[in-house]
């Protein structure tokens, strides 16, 4: 027997003080003693003013992923909810702190309370709708009444300087351009720290709002096209990945193989266009048109896609209102799989929603071009 899901409660956690694109370096260094040519170019286009780090200015690392993720989860306990009561915790991450254990396991760790059932998700921006979706299809089907998903990323690790010299010098030796490839240095600005968490009941709120979760569909393209954002390889001519177990531990370090790249060609040429196609193809299905929801919330890596998602939109007789586009990117960063959650926190407690709207989640994933949707009803 089927039964109903709301999110009850949504909460976040983004780390120490909000930092201003002025101040990136201050804390996540300088490449080779210079300021990076690509910051300013990059920071234009996306938009973003404001973004939170898991560290401070002198690169000591202040938050683990787990502890981000524990932290948005704790705010979601209170006399009506208790961690003792949580039967499901599934987490959803780009950026675990660790290849092994799980990620939820560890943040399972840092809870503490009771056994619980625990479902770790894997790949990139989606990661934390998968992790939803596992909430969601456990209690629709019965398996349990309640459940905790979340959505996190401690991506500056990955980012600071230090972690590219190695690099940057082998280069110098070689007597070539010590200059970091745009792939590697384009993410040092686009990406941001914090944890998003909901939790998911049978049965909606006494009092104040609950959002009833109608639908949740996903498409990936990774049939089709080749990986666009990767981390732990290196992208070969021919479009395969070579992983970091194929390369000696001397390369791990002056080709930055665990590093975060994006290959930008592919991504103008095809997150847009799949992000449409995908959409559209969920809605037809699911019977859904642009007047059946009030908010729409696309998690984009920059603003530079705002305009051109709209067009894209409008182009195929799809044009969503830009009245009804809800983002926070600009002051919180691009925080991964935890954008969705942080988005959704925003909007589920700002007061402004009235039982019976609508809303579309629509969560796009570069790796290899996959997209997730839901559609929620304020009850």
């Amino acid at each position: 027997m089927s039964n109903k899901v709301y999110i009850t409660k949504s909460s976040k956690y983004l780390p120490n003080q909000p930092i201003g694109n002025e101040d990136m370096e201050k804390y996540l260094g300088e490449i080779d003693g210079r300021a990076s040519k690509a910051r300013r170019i990059v920071l234009r286009n996306n938009g973003i003013t404001t973004r939170y780090y898991a560290l401070d200015q002198h690169q000591n690392f202040t938050h683990t992923n787990a502890q981000l993720t524990k932290n948005a989860i704790e705010q979601l306990f209170d006399e009506s909810f208790s961690r003792d009561q949580l039967e499901i915790l599934s987490c959803g991450t780009s950026t675990p702190d660790q290849l092994l254990p799980s990620h939820a396991a560890m943040v399972h760790g840092l809870l503490k309370g009771k056994t619980v059932e625990l479902n770790a998700s894997t790949g990139i921006c989606c990661s934390g709708m998968n992790a939803l979706k596992f909430a969601f299809l456990a209690i629709l089907s019965g398996q349990a009444e309640n459940a905790i998903s979340t959505g996190s990323e401690c991506v500056s690790p990955w980012m600071i300087a230090e972690r590219f010299e190695k690099e940057i010098q082998s280069l110098k030796e070689l007597e070539e351009q010590p200059v970091l490839a745009f792939k590697k240095d384009f993410l040092r600005w686009m990406l941001s720290d914090g944890a998003g968490a909901f939790l998911l009941q049978n049965k909606p709120n006494e009092k104040g709002i609950s959002l009833k979760i109608n639908w949740m569909d996903s498409v990936s393209y990774a049939n089709e096209l080749e990986t666009c954002m990767y981390a732990g390889g290196e992208k070969l001519p021919d479009g395969s990945i070579k992983p970091w177990q194929h390369f000696s531990t001397d390369e791990w370090l002056k080709e930055s193989i665990f590093s975060i790249k994006q290959d930008v060609k592919i991504l103008d040429e095809y997150i847009l266009k799949k992000g449409v196609e995908s959409q559209l193809k969920v809605l037809e299905k699911r019977g859904v048109s642009v007047q059946d929801f009030d908010y729409f919330l696309p998690h984009i890596s920059s603003y530079y896609f705002k305009e051109k998602l709209y067009q894209e939109f409008k182009d195929a007789g799809h044009e969503i209102p830009i009245e009804k586009w809800f983002l926070n990117l600009s002051k919180v960063g691009n925080v991964g799989a935890a954008s969705i959650y942080v988005m959704v926190e925003e909007l589920m407690n700002s007061g402004q929603l009235q039982k019976g709207e609508r809303i579309l989640l629509s969560v796009p994933e570069s790796g290899r071009f996959s997209y997730a949707y839901a559609y929620l009803t304020v009850v």
